[in-house]
């Protein structure tokens, strides 16, 4: 049985590990979930070695809203180099699952977004776990977690280049 941690905080202004969660119970099986919820995003980190260390996690999701802020967007990005760092100690994957508040125009485009990204990422890391060819055969094919897919660059995604 694989154990996907989830890590999220009270700052976000949407619950996407509850939707993350319920995608993954409605995709598949052979997994549980252990969550962990912590105040803001610079706690990741921990929270995600935490997660690895102590719970014996497969992977882990990690959930953040950074705010508009100047201020937000430095702890963002210390948070993700944080994330990383956890990666590379545990040799594990972590999804990290943020949603910057000013991507959307406003609170139900928030709303629609967080949803649709925690879902779509889910997804990602079920197959990551079960099914890394499902990933293999979307190489390539600008796929984004939210907002549309961009689509391939070339006709087919085929990933030969024409010189």
């Amino acid at each position: 049985m694989k154990k996907i941690g989830i890590v999220d905080t009270t700052f976000a202004r949407y619950d996407m590990a509850a939707s993350a969660i319920d995608e993954l119970y409605a995709y598949g099986t052979g997994f549980v979930v252990e969550r962990y919820t912590v105040p803001g995003i610079k706690d990741i980190p921990v929270a995600c070695k935490i997660l690895f260390e102590d719970y014996q996690c497969d992977l882990v999701m990690a959930f953040g809203m950074p705010g508009p802020m100047p201020v937000d967007k430095m702890s963002a990005q210390i948070a993700s180099t944080g994330i990383m760092e956890v990666q590379l100690q545990e040799k594990m994957h972590i999804i990290e699952v943020f949603v910057h508040e000013d991507e959307a125009k406003n609170d139900a485009e928030l709303a629609w977004l967080c949803d649709r990204r925690a879902r779509e990422h889910a997804l990602n890391a079920y197959n990551l776990l079960f099914d890394r060819d499902k990933l293999t055969r979307n190489a390539g094919m600008g796929l984004r977690q939210g907002f549309e897919d961009k689509g391939p660059a070339m006709d087919g995604g085929s990933g030969s280049h024409k010189h």
